[in-house]
């Protein structure tokens, strides 16, 4: 693909004088073509200050569009187009047009708009690799993640001096997660292009010893998965049975070996829900940002797990409790760092919980809730007996309520403290039954 290129001149104003053109040695037709070409570039670049403050600062040198930048450009697109491999909106790079617009560019009004669509084709895939297509907390209130972004004008610079296709390869991201998701789309999408996985399990339930229609169904729905080798027995024998554990385990479900009502509801959930969340998925990966390799603790919400993991190995793992997924008392998904730890703690009740739930037991009965300390604004104990709990509601209560340390205590005999607006912290409970729950 060719494109006219502009001599370079000492001072690059679209407002330099005419006079001073024709001392530099270029004529007016090639004066004129550059002020065309610079006035479409500044023009296509004003409503964007990072694009525009670039092109000022390079004295609106091209990226892409000179005769000398086509290696940049047959990077950058041959990039943009693998934007389905990551799950990524094909659309917002918009590769037809460009080429298109590439193709059709004759004036240099013509070349000055496509170099800055491309320069924002670039921008956004390189935001997008580096800190996400969406913003988390539009997606979901309770991811209040803070997020990596790079400086526009250093990735601007890092495309303009170094190799293109290493500065391109830079930017996507490189954990054994985000790879292997990556190898997982692929898949999904290989199966349902052959068809998916076959037919559903009709039975709401079916157990080992169990012959049928709907045993036949679970076994070919398995094999199809890659969780059982291709078989003609059609009795829930042994086999059948480990793989029904195997599929549990990896769907954080009881791996009791039976495929009970939540076990069949999720087999029955087809490859093209699976991709959906394999997407959902890489793009939570490209929030993160997490050196997986340095000692951290990692609590997976959703499987109810946490893990101390060091050089990418697991030392430690249990199971945990998290908030109801209700709105006031689901677990914020952030991460933090350890501070310190407190022995025999005392539980600070959070204030969505003194209102909605204790308050009015006290305005009923100021002996209820016997185990909690009333306590004023500057951390001292009160009396029940001083309080008019009536006199008050939701939005005027002043006192705050506390559990001291107890063998009952909510907050078990420690807790691990990372200071957050959010009160959230790693602490045992007495309730130990709570870890026994698949939800």
């Amino acid at each position: 693909m060719f494109f006219p290129v502009l001599r370079k001149l000492p001072c690059r104003s679209a407002l330099m004088s005419l006079s001073l053109v024709l001392s530099q040695g270029l004529t007016p037709a090639a004066f004129a073509q550059t002020t065309a070409f610079t006035q479409s570039l500044a023009a296509s670049a004003s409503s964007d200050e990072a694009i525009a403050e670039w092109y000022r600062t390079t004295g609106y040198d091209t990226l892409w569009t000179g005769s000398d930048d086509a290696a940049r450009r047959a990077a950058l697109l041959s990039a943009l187009s693998t934007a389905r491999d990551h799950g990524l909106p094909v659309t917002r790079y918009d590769v037809p047009t460009l080429v298109r617009d590439l193709r059709a560019a004759v004036t240099e009004g013509d070349r000055g708009r496509v170099e800055v669509a491309m320069t924002r084709a670039y921008l956004a895939w390189a935001h997008d690799l580096t800190s996400g297509a969406l913003v988390p907390k539009e997606v979901d209130a309770g991811i209040v993640r803070e997020i990596n972004v790079i400086d526009p004008q250093v990735l601007l610079s890092r495309i303009a001096k170094g190799d293109p296709e290493a500065v391109l390869a830079w930017l996507e991201p490189k954990s054994v997660q985000y790879l292997q998701l990556m190898k997982a789309k692929l898949g999904l999408e290989a199966q349902i292009t052959a068809g998916g996985w076959g037919e559903t399990v009709s039975a709401p339930s079916v157990q080992p010893g169990d012959t049928g229609p709907a045993v036949i169904a679970l076994r070919d729905r398995l094999v199809r998965m890659g969780y059982l080798a291709p078989t003609a027995v059609a009795s829930y024998d042994r086999s059948l049975q480990a793989a029904v554990t195997a599929f549990q385990l990896n769907h954080g479900l009881t791996p009791d070996g039976a495929a009970g009502e939540g076990t069949v509801a999720e087999i029955n959930i087809g490859p093209e829900e699976r991709l959906k969340s394999v997407i959902v998925a890489m793009e939570r990966e490209r929030w993160m940002h997490i050196d997986r390799e340095v000692k951290h603790v990692w609590v997976n919400l959703p499987d109810f797990r946490a893990k101390i993991i060091d050089g990418g190995k697991t030392i430690f793992e249990t199971r945990v409790v998290i908030g109801k997924n209700v709105p006031d008392q689901r677990s914020p998904e952030f991460s933090d760092e350890m501070e310190h730890m407190v022995i025999n703690p005392s539980w600070g009740v959070p204030r969505s919980i003194i209102v909605k739930e204790y308050l009015p037991l006290l305005q009923q009965n100021p002996n209820a809730v016997g185990h909690l300390q009333v306590v004023d604004g500057r951390g001292r104990v009160v009396s029940r007996g001083s309080v008019n709990f009536a006199a008050y509601n939701a939005r005027n209560f002043p006192f705050a309520l506390r559990q001291p340390p107890s063998d009952g205590n909510a907050l078990g005999k420690v807790k691990f403290m990372f200071p957050n607006q959010y009160n959230i912290y790693l602490h045992d409970t007495p309730s130990k039954s709570l870890f026994d729950k698949e939800v």
